[in-house]
Parts: structure tokens; sequence; C-alpha cells
């Protein structure tokens, strides 16, 4: 089983690990650890270096409960919520994991919602941590 974890190194980030750790166990997956960055090739470097470190603590954090793991940044200049799902179908993953922020409904509205995105064009379940 291919497991996406949407991972941008929030205090959401615990929780949604755990999960992530107990369905992998359960199901003898792997788990695909992505962050998605949409300023594409315009994305300041400082930010690509602080997305790679936050991967990388999320990958030994796998790795110390012996859970098969690789990390993935894209920088593909899509809105997060499209590059996730694209690169889930393009894994061919069959779970996703993501968090999701409590915001007004006039906040989803001006600023949009990766987590809106995802649960309504995953090919896949979606399990959201909150």
């Amino acid at each position: 089983m291919k497991i996406l974890v949407g991972y941008k190194g929030t205090n959401v980030g615990k929780d949604l690990m755990d999960i992530a750790v107990k369905h992998a166990k359960a199901f003898d997956g792997e788990i695909l650890i992505v962050t998605s960055m949409p300023g594409g090739d315009k994305s300041e470097k400082q930010d690509i270096i602080g997305a790679e470190k936050n991967l990388e603590q999320a990958k030994v954090y796998f790795d110390d409960f012996k859970v098969k793991s690789e990390t993935h940044l894209l920088v593909r200049g899509l809105v997060a919520g499209e590059d996730i799902v694209k690169f889930a179908k393009e894994k061919n993953v069959d779970e996703i994991i993501i968090g999701v922020r409590s915001r007004s409904k006039v906040g989803k509205l001006i600023f949009g919602s990766t987590a809106q995105i995802v649960i309504l064009a995953a090919h896949c379940p979606v399990l959201t941590v909150k």
C-alpha cells in the first residue's frame, strides 16, 4: 500500500505522522512524504532549503519506526492541492493523509484550501487530520 503524506512541518505534522505510521504498519505500506511549493522555479532558495530539512526530519521519524518512506519536494508551479492530487495519481497512491486547518468561510474563499482540493479531486481515499 502506498500512502502519501502531505507534510509542511507544522504542528499538525506529528499527529499526521503518527497515523501514517499506524496505517503503514497495519497494511504493510510505504510512505511518500510530500511537500508542494506552488512557486515553481520562482521559489526562494531559503524556502526550498527549509522544506528539504522538514522532509528529512519527517523521514528520520518514519525510519525510527522502521517504516519504508521516501521524500518528495514538488516545485512544479502548481497549486499545492492540485500538485498533491496529480502526484498521487502519477505514483498510484492508495491513500492520502493531510492536515487541515480551521479557517473562516471568508478565509477559505479568498485563499482556497489545499485540503478541500485534495478531498474533492483525489482518485483515492483521503484521511484528514485536525
